[in-house]
């Protein structure tokens, strides 16, 4: 399968410079774990409720602390086209559970260890 059939399409980011409250208030309202970090159109990193929690436990003002100063930045990425199979084995490679996935150089959405998971009981 592909990750096309998968992931979870939209606009799941962020802007750099959104505060950490306005990332978590994003991810709660859009029922999602991550968000893609953009810097203008061009994606910079991933932060997802593992960073949130760091950032809580570092005691950062979530009024006052950007979204990249938590986003991951070594940041690994997943193509509509690609094998879920793949995808899979590579987050649990990089141990991440969250993928932006990008449609040539666009982020369309995010795909997810749960999506992941949900194709393998559905076959």
């Amino acid at each position: 399968m592909q990750v096309e059939e998968a992931f979870h399409p939209g606009t799941l980011t962020c802007d750099a410079t959104d505060a950490l409250a306005d990332v978590a208030r994003k991810m709660t309202a859009d029922h999602v774990g991550a968000l893609a970090v953009l810097d203008g159109e061009r994606i910079i990193g991933i932060i997802s409720e593992r960073d949130l929690v760091r950032a809580i436990a570092e005691q950062a003002d979530p009024q006052q602390t950007t979204a990249t100063a938590f986003a991951s930045h070594q940041l690994e990425t997943a193509t509509v086209g690609e094998d879920t199979q793949d995808v899979a084995r590579r987050m649990l490679d990089a141990g991440v559970r969250h993928l932006p996935v990008k449609r040539g150089p666009a982020v369309v959405g995010v795909i997810s260890m749960r999506d992941l998971l949900a194709i393998e009981t559905w076959l």
